[in-house]
């Protein structure tokens, strides 16, 4: 690194001798090399990989600020993918390549792709009503909710998804207190509060109601929760996780047998990785097209109701992936994510061949440093 140099500079004599002091100082200062930044250390440099995609020593020390910054909370694990390889991976002590994370509402994407895929089989369509039976009765609202409005959370349910206080939010309410049951039950017995389609509202019980139509389109409606689980546990596993290698994915289910798909999915953070993937590679894995090309297209459009929401995805837009102000313009517009509650994220470039998982626990402030670092990860990868 090049020394500071300062002009020369007469300094008058009749100056009071304290100036010339501290002007001595301030000259002095020029000849001095700047603050180099720390060395990286040996856990930081072990996490790279050989051919990583980026600059080695840029990604290990910006991978090295998720883990060393206090400002992010706490990270318990990153996978970097770049190209459909594994570029670095890093791990907190006491969590490694094996250890399962619960995903949060990461899982409300595993879900849509799910709904997708029965989209395609036939077996359900965007612009109708779904197979709901208490929605269907003649007279009832809700009867003009479509499958599409509720993958772009804009059913026009009541909903609050974080009350004060915490246990008063319909999400707490139907995963904790009173739904927890029967989630399902719970989440569609709701009236409306809005028309359908016409606002944006973020809500868990809107993926759980998803999760709800997957059982009862694969068990032909029916209410026995064993045969729910395991017809939906099978599809995931025969339809995504098995073809995917996602061989540590398990999912949670209620006690009438529906998928907990807006909140407990658990899985290692290559997994969550090699998901990410699937979905940079518009559904395709290794040849074979999973789901729609067109279906991933869908989840990563703006909604009607948000500009910052698809079908179940956050977009970088607006105030899309937790945001603020002073990240209005950074990473690539085509940018989208799975996030999850306390700082879980998959972020997915697919303009850079590139895939971020971050896992761990951070409040609402510390997301906004944290999403900070992670797009300066992103940004030493080239658009292409």
């Amino acid at each position: 690194m090049p020394t500071r140099r300062c002009p020369p500079i007469a300094l008058p004599t009749a100056l009071p001798t304290a100036f010339i002091g501290a002007a001595s100082l301030l000259l002095s200062a020029c000849d001095s090399d700047p603050a180099e930044p720390p060395p990286l250390s040996e856990e930081a440099l072990a996490a790279i990989a050989p051919d990583p995609g980026a600059p080695n020593d840029q990604l290990a020390r910006q991978l090295d600020e998720l883990f060393t910054n206090d400002a992010v909370g706490e990270t318990r694990a990153a996978v970097v993918m770049h190209g459909g390889q594994i570029a670095a991976e890093r791990y907190a002590d006491g969590y490694t390549a094996d250890t399962r994370f619960v995903s949060w509402s990461m899982a409300k994407t595993v879900t849509a792709v799910m709904i997708g895929m029965l989209v395609a089989d036939g077996k359900l369509s965007l612009d109708e009503s779904p197979p709901i039976p208490r929605w269907q009765r003649p007279g009832d609202p809700r009867g003009e909710i479509t499958l599409r409005q509720l993958l772009q959370m804009r059913a026009g349910l009541r909903h609050t998804e974080a009350g004060n206080p915490p246990y008063e939010s319909s999400e707490v309410r139907m995963l904790f207190l009173d739904g927890r049951d029967n989630m399902a039950d719970y989440a569609t017995s709701q009236p409306l509060e809005a028309e359908p389609g016409r606002e944006f509202e973020y809500s868990s019980n809107t993926t759980v109601i998803l999760a709800d139509i997957a059982a009862r389109v694969l068990t032909d409606g029916s209410d026995d929760p064993e045969t729910r689980r395991k017809a939906v546990a099978e599809f995931l596993e025969a339809r995504m996780f098995g073809p995917l290698g996602m061989e540590s994915m398990v999912p949670e289910f209620d006690a009438a047998g529906t998928l907990v798909g807006g909140s407990l999915i658990h899985g290692t953070a290559r997994d969550w990785g090699r998901f990410g993937d699937f979905l940079r590679n518009e559904g395709s894995y290794r040849g074979s097209q999973l789901v729609p090309r067109s279906w991933i297209a869908f989840m990563t459009e703006p909604s009607p109701a948000s500009g910052f929401y698809g079908g179940q995805t956050w977009l970088n837009r607006e105030s899309g992936i937790d945001r603020d102000d002073s990240l209005v313009d950074r990473g690539p517009e085509t940018l989208f994510a799975a996030v999850g509650h306390m700082g879980q994220y998959v972020l997915v470039s697919p303009s850079q061949k590139l895939t971020l998982v971050r896992l761990g626990h951070s409040d609402q402030e510390e997301r906004k440093a944290l999403i900070a670092e992670m797009l300066d990860v992103v940004e030493l990868y080239p658009e292409t």
